[in-house]
């Protein structure tokens, strides 16, 4: 018996649109049901329902749009948006993700994301906006030691990321993906590779889409070695977020502190609703904070 924690019944809606899209005679498959996001297989589509407390209104119907014109590096959904029981709900051709058994594909994840920064930026793409996540995340801690560890590593972050003042100019704006991590990544029947999940695709500065395997390497959860094939392969792909030699860091710092602190908060919030300890890596996030909060530079 398939059950959910995201919606009582809605597998079974969303098993329904699947059979109606997808070949004859495939069982469905729940393939994620965590924060607030229901993924159902059924044969090859995926839908999904996507998070009730984001904006999916006209923004996102942009976002939809400027994937549909990049078919050879974003996978997008195969039609319009639908409403089920008041969730937005996406169809999407299915993908193999990426198996943690298998070498991590680094350089084929730093070679799209290149290959996204460089294209031309329509004149009507959505702005990605602000690095949000990581304030509404910290809003939700509670107390205790690693908490307050997070926050004052949160304290010293540039006040708009704050959520405070406007961003700075000076970056060039690029497309984006937003929130790249590996799992934002499928590999498809030609055997090549493609983004997924556009929620936070636009117009933004690339180097938030590297901040994520860079938080990861300085709070010394990534291993240098798989680093370095992610930089380097971005780096002969002519990726613009860092320079093509050189210290990468002075784009990097302020986003891969950013996300540092939003994956340990994650991890702190994960932890508690478990009723566990945090483990390894997770304490290694915590620790990555106390250093970020003894550096300072507040601003």
């Amino acid at each position: 018996m398939q059950t959910e924690t995201v919606q009582p019944g809605l597998f079974a809606r969303l098993a329904e649109i699947g059979r109606g899209s997808a070949r004859a005679g495939a069982s469905p498959q729940m393939l994620y049901d965590r924060h607030g996001v229901l993924v159902v297989r059924v044969g090859d589509v995926v839908v999904k329902a996507h998070q009730a407390d984001r904006d999916h209104g006209a923004p996102f119907l942009e976002r939809v749009r400027l994937a549909g014109t990049l078919p050879d590096l974003v996978l997008g959904p195969l039609g319009r948006p639908l409403t089920v029981d008041g969730r937005t709900v996406t169809v999407s051709a299915y993908g193999e993700p990426v198996s943690p058994n298998l070498e991590l594909p680094w350089e084929e994840g730093a070679r799209l994301l290149a290959a996204l920064h460089v294209r031309d930026v329509p004149a009507d793409a959505p702005s990605w906006g602000r690095p949000a996540r990581v304030a509404r995340l910290v809003s939700k801690l509670g107390d205790g030691p690693a908490e307050d560890a997070v926050r004052r590593a949160f304290a010293t972050l540039p006040a708009w990321i704050r959520g405070e003042g406007d961003e700075p100019g000076g970056r060039e704006q690029r497309l984006i993906h937003g929130d790249w991590h590996l799992g934002q990544m499928v590999r498809m029947q030609d055997g090549r590779w493609r983004l997924i999940d556009i929620e936070d695709m636009g117009r933004g500065d690339p180097a938030w889409d590297l901040a994520r395997p860079a938080a990861l390497y300085s709070a010394g959860v990534l291993h240098p070695d798989e680093w370095e094939r992610f930089l380097g392969a971005y780096r002969e792909a002519g990726g613009p977020a860092v320079p093509a030699q050189g210290d990468p860091w002075a784009g990097l710092d302020v986003p891969a502190r950013s996300l540092a602190i939003q994956i340990a908060a994650t991890c702190v919030i994960s932890a508690g609703k478990d009723d566990r300890p945090l483990d390894g890596p997770e304490q290694a996030m915590i620790d990555a904070c106390v250093r970020i909060s003894a550096a300072g530079d507040a601003a």
